[in-house]
């Protein structure tokens, strides 16, 4: 049965709160997809713009990323206005990456001629947008069904390096692309980014500028610590699978073999209920 009924009674700001959280009714699927499709349209326009294109080219896209932040800021408010806590849908760093994303957008329509230091460079800033993918793995029911913890897991470090790779390859290509020659597009900036994250080094694509040599300098550090802590979870949950949460009372150790019937640390009799048919 829909759950939709449901909510049909309820207030404006639950309905709007439900429908941009939903992922089982029609309008929560179509809101779910269509949100995903635009934001792969948003990082990929920032893409396509670092290429040689035709002058009705970058016109067009650039309406069409007008019109995908319109969207965003839209959705945007409309999770302020839905939110339970506001304060606290504000804080959230999703919700402060989102407004990241379209501030830059907003900032070079209205103010043309804005001479902040580089604008260029806080344009780049919409790369941040790919972060909004993690919306959607927060739990492990998605608009085209529910995916295992462990299968959750794995796309959530999958993510990670994307992520990482993507984020520190835009903000690399914005740092250097005005005064490094190697760098003339977002593919030259990513093919470093994945090489220096690598450690392979090749040496043909290097930093000349304080701020690439710094994104360079956070990438590596972020992947160090982000992606083994990611990976440790996935490794420990692998572990875990033929194991029981079992806690001995003698000592506390937790996790058990299933077939267990005393402590492997201090040989103290624990009981479980276990099933020899499996």
């Amino acid at each position: 049965m829909s759950a939709e009924p449901s909510y049909r009674n309820r207030d404006r700001r639950e309905l709007v709160r439900f429908y941009l959280l939903d992922h089982r009714t029609p309008l929560g699927k179509a809101i779910d997809i269509a949100l995903f499709a635009l934001n792969f349209a948003f990082v990929a326009i920032f893409v396509a713009e670092t290429y040689a294109l035709s002058a009705d080219l970058r016109t067009t896209l650039w309406h069409l990323e007008v019109g995908i932040a319109v969207v965003f800021l839209v959705e945007y408010v409309l999770r302020l206005y839905g939110a339970a806590d506001r304060l606290a849908e504000f804080a959230n760093p999703y919700t402060v990456a989102d407004l990241l994303s379209i501030l830059p957008t907003f900032l070079v329509l209205f103010l043309p001629g804005v001479t902040i230091v580089n604008v260029g460079f806080l344009r780049a800033v919409r790369v941040v947008r790919a972060l909004r993918f993690y919306r959607f793995t927060q739990d492990a029911e998605f608009f085209f069904g529910t995916i295992s913890d462990n299968a959750l897991r794995a796309l959530k470090l999958l993510l990670t390096v994307l992520v990482l790779l993507f984020v520190s390859a835009g903000l690399f290509y914005s740092a250097e692309r005005a005064v490094n020659p190697d760098v003339t597009t977002f593919g030259d900036a990513f093919y470093y980014v994945v090489v220096a994250l690598s450690t392979v080094g090749f040496g043909d694509i290097v930093p000349v500028t304080a701020a690439g040599r710094w994104v360079t300098v956070a990438a590596i550090l972020v992947g160090i610590i982000v992606i083994p802590w990611q990976a440790s979870k996935i490794v420990r949950e692998w572990s875990r699978r033929d194991k029981v949460d079992v806690t001995c009372p003698n000592c506390g150790l937790s996790s058990h073999d299933r077939d267990a019937s005393h402590c492997k640390a201090c040989g103290h009799v624990i009981y479980q209920d276990d099933d020899s048919s499996e």
